[in-house]
């Protein structure tokens, strides 16, 4: 798996900004296929700091229906795949940048 398909965007929300600023912690959606391994590289290279761990949990997708004039339609919200990264005491990333 190449290394630009392993991180997909920032999970960038209130829970996890407050997780950057107490443990260090940041969070990532990823590709489905990807292990632990390849995210601490693709996250090493992209960012430049040292990886200490990673988590990861797969968000399942959720029902979902509306209602219109005709009828009721219905689906699913696809599922994904989350990792929490922990780097390194002292190191950073900054999401905002690229914004």
């Amino acid at each position: 798996m190449k290394l630009t398909d392993v991180l997909i965007k920032p999970i960038l929300t209130e829970k996890a900004n407050l997780q950057q600023d107490k443990l260090r912690t940041y969070s990532f959606k990823v590709g489905k296929l990807a292990n632990k391994l390849e995210i601490k590289k693709a996250v090493e290279e992209f960012y430049g700091v040292s990886v200490k761990s990673v988590n990861t949990a797969v968000a399942p997708g959720k029902n979902k229906s509306r209602q219109t004039k005709k009828r009721v339609t219905q689906g699913v919200r696809p599922a994904y795949k989350k990792a929490f990264v922990t780097v390194a005491d002292g190191e950073t990333i900054d999401l905002y940048t690229n914004i």
